[in-house]
This record gives structure tokens, sequence and C-alpha cells, in this order.
């Protein structure tokens, strides 16, 4: 079986290729498709291939799917574009007859209404109209994207958000990137759609506990109406498009876009999903 991951050369696909390789993967059934060659030079002294895979340009996604049966896409990050690029791989794919093609998603795509969900309901909607034999990895929130509050936390002691009491279902790139490699490699899986999640919901109260726990100094969470977020983000210099996405998100979350968590990725990877303090420490 050969494997290519997509965005081989970000955090979560090279989480996923060292998720692989200590599954027992062999290095050379591996594919790294990446933008640019020379940010996989460390993988290729691993003895993983690496190709090149840029989504907006769809002849070296065919070449990078010669003699390969399983393809991870993961998601691309140009939010506004990824429909028309994913779109690229989804077509390679078909082409290839890939016998196993996994992507990464939003919680609750198909229904849910936080900003980001649409490109990916049109992308599940395009891989489920493809006919492939799909697995569909709906992550949640990445603890690794309170980067920014940690930073924020330790300078000032305090965190803002207009998430109300909302909760989030966060886990550590690795707990999903090990989730990945274990659907990547076991027979089976096709035909499922995973809800994937850490085993806690927290709320930005835990969140702020945890902090505290992490830089070492009280640590508040200020709830913001969605108006008094704006006008602080804007105070900050942000433009209003960057605005606007900021407070929606939260408001996603305020409404529960975030909150499901039934264990199912902690069984994937047999073990409990990573606990928000100790991602934040790694974080950190």
């Amino acid at each position: 079986m050969t494997t290519l991951v997509t965005g081989a050369t970000g955090h979560l696909g090279r989480l996923v290729i060292a998720g692989l390789l200590e599954r027992g993967a062999e290095p050379s059934s591996i594919v790294a498709g990446v933008r640019d060659l020379a940010r996989a030079a460390d993988l290729s002294a691993l003895g993983v291939r690496t190709a090149v895979v840029d989504y907006d340009r769809p002849e070296t996604v065919a070449a990078a799917l010669e003699d390969v049966d399983t393809v991870l896409l993961i998601s691309g990050s140009e939010v506004g574009r990824r429909v028309d690029q994913h779109r690229a791989v989804i077509d390679a794919a078909v082409a290839a007859g890939v016998s196993k093609f996994v992507y990464t998603s939003a919680p609750q795509a198909p229904t849910s209404a936080l900003i980001l969900a649409p490109e990916h309901k049109a992308t599940e909607e395009l891989i489920a109209a493809s006919g492939l034999p799909a697995v569909i990895l709906r992550n949640n929130w990445y603890t690794e994207n309170y980067a920014g509050d940690l930073a924020q936390a330790r300078e000032t002691g305090t965190i803002a958000a207009s998430v109300g009491d909302g909760r989030v279902a966060s886990a550590s790139r690795r707990d999903f990137a090990d989730a990945a490699a274990v659907v990547l490699l076991e027979d089976g899986h096709v035909g499922q759609a995973y809800e994937l999640g850490g085993d806690v919901a927290w709320t930005f109260d835990d969140l702020a506990a945890a902090l505290t726990e992490v830089v070492g100094r009280p640590v508040e969470y200020r709830a913001l109406s969605t108006e008094e977020h704006a006008a602080a983000l804007e105070a900050a210099g942000l433009d209003a498009g960057t605005v606007g996405f900021v407070t929606a998100l939260d408001a996603g979350i305020r409404d529960g876009a975030l909150a499901h968590t039934d264990g199912t990725l902690a069984r994937l990877i047999g073990r409990p999903t990573t606990p928000l303090v100790e991602g934040l420490r790694t974080v950190a």
C-alpha cells in the first residue's frame, strides 16, 4: 500500500507521517505531497518519497498519484479557495482509482453554522458525488490554536472572547494525526464520517484556569459581547473582514458548534486524548 499525504510539511501533515512511521509503515510507502520540495528535505532523509502537490496545479496532483492507492487530503488553508483546490485532488484520485480517500473536515460540517463549515460541507459533497471509497475525519479545534491566547495570558493575565459559556472539545494536533494514521493503515473505515474531538469539552473559564497553571500567573477570562469584541479588535488595528471572521467564529463556539465529544477520537487512537493543560504546555 502506498499513501499520499498532502500538505505534508504543515503541522498536521508532518505529525501524520510520524504516526504512520511509528505504526510500522515503510518510509518508501509514503509519498509526502508538498508545494516546496526544499521544505521536505528532512522527510526525504527518513526515506519518505516526496512529490510536488500544488492544489492550484492539477497536473502536479495527477503525477504524485502515480502508483498510489491511499490518499489523505489535508484541507487547504486558503479560506475561500478551498473547494476548487480540493476538487483538483478529488478528480485526480478518481482518475487514479485510489482505494481509500481520507479527508480532514470540520465538526458536523453538513449541518454546522460555523463560518468555516460551508467549504468543508461542499468538499464532502464532492467526495460523495465522486464515488471514491472515502473516510471523513471531522476534526474539532486543535489546542495549538490557542497559542495566541497563551501569549496574551503570559503578558497581560487576561484572555478575552465573545464565546460566552460555549465549550470547545479540543485536542492536540498529535491526537488528530494519530487518528488519521490509524484510518490510513487499518482495513475498514471506508464509508465512515468520524466526529473527532477531545475527551473534555471545556469552557473559556476552564481555559483561563489551564493557562494559569501553564504561565504561572493568575489568568482571567473576560467575556465580551460580540459588539465589545468587535470594538476591541478594531482598536487593535484589525481590518473589518478579519473582525467579522473572528467574531463569527466566537459566535459559532457560543452556539455550541465545537462542543460535541463522544469519545470517538480516543477509541480510534487507543488512548485518552491530550488534556488541555498538557497540550498548552507543549505550545508553551
